[in-house]
């Protein structure tokens, strides 16, 4: 499933709301429209599926009698960012539909929540580490052609790390992962050194699951929980197979993620002992 922008789904949040408040069914809401706005293209501009035009987010704030100017300037204020480009976008040809939702997610989240069992997350990699893990996990040739502009798209993601406002980023990864085996020379050495000095961030919490652990939830696979506090029930939970990318919407799901986080967490060393772990493995390598 393809994830719409988070300011989409705001919108598109409101506009249910605004709705409901007048106690309209989307039947009722698309007949009063006299004809501008079908069922099906409110129910689209609702789950965030389409994109909105300000005209039709203009007359579905008259109809519904919305008063306020600065409730109707911040509902139209999110209808025009709902258009507007992303640097992503310069990629496309090089990345999915999926992929492109995710950094729009990243880049709007206030905290991201990641569970790693195989690899060091993405927005903590160094571009030879990622290097070599795209090109380790490129399953087709088109993939691998890409590999020189997806690494360019890792380290620009990044950027959310350090940004004026920066997301809050909490990563938990089974040791495991801190003792790949990299085929270039010096790799994981510098990929480790990063991985401990990002660690000292105020906005980043790494913690490491020890290999001799008990079973826990993570041995099911990787995942991660964006989070977006002021509006949680637009978080997003999200986990990636080898040939797919899921999205998990659904706040009960959600919510599974999010236990799932707070167990590992629980089961995970220490941030401080987990810093400790992390400069060991490095003077190892």
């Amino acid at each position: 499933m393809s994830a719409p922008t988070v300011r989409r789904r705001r919108l598109g949040a409101k506009l249910r709301a605004l709705r409901d408040g007048r106690g309209l069914t989307l039947e009722e809401a698309a007949e009063q429209s006299g004809g501008r706005i079908t069922v099906a293209k409110l129910s689209r501009l609702e789950t965030a599926r389409s994109a909105a035009k300000a005209v039709d987010v203009e007359a579905l704030l008259d109809q519904y009698e919305v008063t306020d100017t600065e409730l109707r300037a911040a509902v139209l204020a999110l209808t025009r960012e709902g258009a507007r480009r992303g640097w992503w976008q310069s990629y496309r040809g090089v990345l999915s539909p999926v992929y492109e939702d995710l950094i729009s997610l990243e880049a709007e989240a206030e905290a991201l929540y990641t569970w790693q069992l195989s690899v060091i997350p993405g927005l903590l990699q160094t571009a030879e580490y990622a290097r070599e893990i795209i090109g380790a996990t490129a399953m087709s040739e088109t993939v691998d052609a890409k590999v020189d502009a997806l690494v360019e798209v890792r380290l620009a993601r990044q950027a959310v790390l350090t940004r004026e406002n920066p997301l809050d980023l909490w990563a938990i990864i089974a040791e495991s992962a801190l003792s790949t085996q990299c085929m270039g020379e010096g790799v994981m050495r510098d990929q480790l050194a990063r991985l401990h000095l990002l660690s000292k961030r105020p906005n980043i919490s790494i913690q490491v699951l020890p290999t001799d652990s008990p079973p826990h939830v993570g041995q099911l696979g990787s995942f991660s929980v964006l989070s977006f506090e002021g509006h949680r029930d637009l978080d997003v939970a999200h986990s990636e197979s080898l040939t797919s990318f899921v999205y998990f919407e659904d706040q009960e799901q959600v919510s599974a993620y999010r236990d799932a986080i707070s167990r590992l967490r629980d089961a995970a060393l220490p941030v401080e002992v987990s810093a400790e772990r992390i400069a060991e493995k490095r003077d190892q390598v």
